[in-house]
């Protein structure tokens, strides 16, 4: 347990919202190591839920309320359950109320509940920052309502609360990884059935996060256009999602496609590929595998997708010249946020101080770089204040 993240937390349930919480549920947030956009063409992604995770410890109410603070904005929030509706603007407390909303409207009674919600996932970033809150809110719902959800059902019902209630019209990645996830490995998830198996990482390798700093907001980037593209193609093609189309089928026939549109496509359909060779590659630890197919997934991701950022490409510079680095790529929907570094496990720290010295030389913007270690979905934590 992270004792001062608890005292710190508990310190703000008194002083905020009085007394002690009784109950405390966590949810992690992830990292696509391959699979950009895949997951709402029905495709497949590699995905690691991340030791960075959203904390919410709560108490129960008597009544139907539900009160919040954020101890990483020093805000307040809440809402009252027989009358939900979405706060204007970007406001934190949407994800909660849209998760309240939607586990409502499947039937399931809820009940109030005062809680402090702690955030180690960096918002705005790509690390589903928000898939981790949807998550931890369904699971603390479970625990003071007394109903239980199948992690898969979760997940969905996440999503359904983005979707519809906060409007952005995500897949089902990050929220599945957030509720589905297990402690030592990576998910290969198929987001057809959403089934997934275990993917563990070979020993010696590391995963290193490397964010920009440069925020990107997912409801306002062109997200929307990319997966109305991918659908147009689908539609031209006559399939049901572009993960029915093989490379052969696609090459055959790309010409039947607006220039755009085709683009779009070719990257979807490579990159499904691509997962699949990852999952393979970083399990047997074939460094040369890893290296050509990380560096393929950003050429297509810059050239076919379009969803770089200069900080992007600095930060990329930055990585491949470390030392220690296997292979490197873009992470989350792009447009800025995070990039995901594979290195060699003895060399983390010199890998991590090369790239901070270098893309802050370059770009006067001081990053973040950690390594993350695979975590649980989301669950209750087995302690609790009083």
């Amino acid at each position: 347990m992270n004792t001062q993240r608890f005292e710190s937390i508990t310190k703000a349930f008194r002083e905020q919202l009085g007394g002690e919480p009784t109950v405390w549920c966590r949810a992690p947030g992830r990292v696509d190591l391959m699979g950009s956009h895949t997951d709402y063409n029905l495709g497949y992604v590699l995905t690691l839920p991340i030791d960075r995770d959203t904390w919410m410890a709560a108490r129960p109410r008597g009544d139907r309320a539900v009160r919040l603070y954020s101890l990483n904005l020093a805000a307040a929030g809440g809402f009252e359950l027989d009358s939900i509706s979405r706060a204007p603007g970007a406001i934190w407390d949407n994800y909660v109320r849209g998760v309240a909303s939607v586990l409502q409207a499947e039937g399931f009674a809820l009940k109030g509940f005062d809680a402090v919600v702690h955030s180690t996932v960096p918002m705005s970033s790509g690390l589903s920052s928000s898939a981790a809150l949807e998550c931890a809110t369904a699971t603390v719902f479970q625990a003071v309502s007394g109903f239980t959800l199948d992690p898969v059902e979760k997940a969905r019902l996440c999503q359904r609360a983005e979707n519809q209630f906060v409007g952005v019209n995500c897949g089902i990645l990050d929220q599945y990884t957030s509720c589905c996830g297990q402690a030592g490995c990576a998910l290969l998830l198929d987001c057809c059935d959403l089934s997934s198996r275990a993917a563990p990482l070979a020993e010696g390798i590391r995963v290193v996060i490397c964010d920009t700093k440069f925020k990107r907001e997912l409801a306002g980037s062109e997200y929307g256009q990319r997966r109305a593209q991918c659908e147009e193609g689908a539609r031209l093609l006559g399939v049901r999602a572009l993960r029915d189309v093989s490379l052969d089928q696609f090459n055959a026939r790309e010409k039947e496609l607006p220039a755009e549109v085709a683009k779009r496509c070719r990257f979807i359909v490579e990159e499904n590929d691509r997962v699949l060779q990852m999952a393979k590659a970083l399990t047997a630890g074939d460094e040369a595998a890893i290296r050509a197919v990380t560096a393929a997934s950003f050429k297509g991701a810059c050239e076919l997708y379009e969803i770089s950022a200069p900080a992007m490409l600095a930060l990329m510079e930055a990585m491949l010249k470390a030392l220690g680095v296997i292979g490197a790529r873009q992470a989350g929907a792009g447009f800025g946020g995070c990039m995901v570094a594979f290195v060699r496990a003895g060399a983390v720290e010199a890998f991590s101080q090369s790239v901070r010295q270098a893309y802050h030389a370059q770009t006067g913007i001081a990053p973040e770089v950690y390594a993350v270690e695979p975590a649980a979905g989301a669950e209750v934590l087995n302690f609790a204040c009083g």
